[in-house]
């Protein structure tokens, strides 16, 4: 191809699957107890070892992308005769999309017969990921860059995001929750359910008593979105942090209500950079439906 298709680490795909189909990515850092790290899906700090580290009470704090640091990572591509294709994770989350976009014109500069086409995901974790899927087999049919930036952009919000916590510890420490809720929502065994907006943010939607019922809800919540309902038969990913059990109730569930989708339902773990938001017990849910509305 002449062009790169990439993204950043918070995709939340594994490597090899990253390999498989030929996108690139950018690592994003974060923070355990003061030393920083790079967040390469797990290879210097496990999946495992993060999430015992956090329910040990250890500290983390994120770091974005920032321009030096995508002029480095796109100039090799450009300087090979490629152009590339990068899609950020989330704006509503993240100011990332704002150093690649600097990074960009910095570039085009240097390079003024090469392009970097900067989009925004408007996603995370790994239903940025399934985007990141989905745009590869596009590349593969045969889309140019620009075509495929475009594509990305006209299709980003028929990816559903849902997203349920057993831990709302992590929440209160966020400050996305006050430390009341925090305390009566354990008492009460609530967790709540979650989604992304049109304009890539987290936004709780509903407040479910025990877990049994939140699973059930987020399933319910597939077949109410999901492109052709019961009859979906594209692909549907999942990510969770340190609770394959939840995750494979869920993945079950899918499974059991949606005979005709494609393959089986994909499990991976929240990154480390996530979860450094999230905190252990999360579950979330990714699959191709309705547009994403407010």
């Amino acid at each position: 191809m002449d062009y790169i298709l990439s993204c950043c680490s918070p995709a939340d795909l594994s490597q090899e699957h990253f390999e498989r189909i030929g996108v690139r990515y950018v690592c994003f850092h974060y923070a355990l107890d003061g030393v920083e790290y790079p967040d390469d899906l797990g290879q210097t700090v496990s999946f495992e070892e993060f999430y015992a580290r956090m329910a040990a009470g250890a500290d983390t704090r994120t770091a974005q992308v920032n321009v030096s640091e995508y002029v480095d990572f796109f100039t090799p591509f450009l300087e090979a005769g490629q152009d590339v294709v990068h899609v950020c994770l989330s704006s509503g989350i993240s100011g990332t999309i704002n150093s690649a976009r600097n990074a960009a014109l910095i570039l085009k500069e240097r390079y003024p017969a090469r392009r970097v086409y900067v989009v925004d995901s408007l996603g995370a974790s790994s239903g940025y990921g399934l985007l990141m899927d989905g745009a590869a087999a596009k590349r593969d049919e045969g889309l140019s860059a620009a075509e495929l930036a475009h594509w990305i952009e006209e299709n980003r919000l028929l990816l559903h995001h849902w997203f349920f916590s057993t831990d709302l510890s992590y929440f209160v420490k966020g400050g996305r929750i006050s430390r009341t809720a925090g305390i009566f929502g354990g008492m009460l065994e609530i967790c709540p359910l979650m989604n992304m907006d049109r304009l890539g943010r987290l936004v709780p939607r509903f407040k479910i008593r025990t877990k049994r019922r939140v699973i059930r809800e987020i399933v319910r919540q597939m077949e109410l979105h999901a492109r052709d309902g019961v009859n979906y038969s594209g692909k549907c990913f999942i990510s969770m942090s340190a609770c394959l059990q939840d995750a494979r109730a869920v993945a079950d569930l899918v499974e059991e209500r949606f005979p005709r989708l494609q393959g089986r339902v994909l499990i991976n773990s929240v990154g480390n950079l996530i979860g450094s938001h999230t905190g252990p017990g999360t579950v979330a849910l990714f699959f191709w439906g309705d547009e994403r509305m407010d």
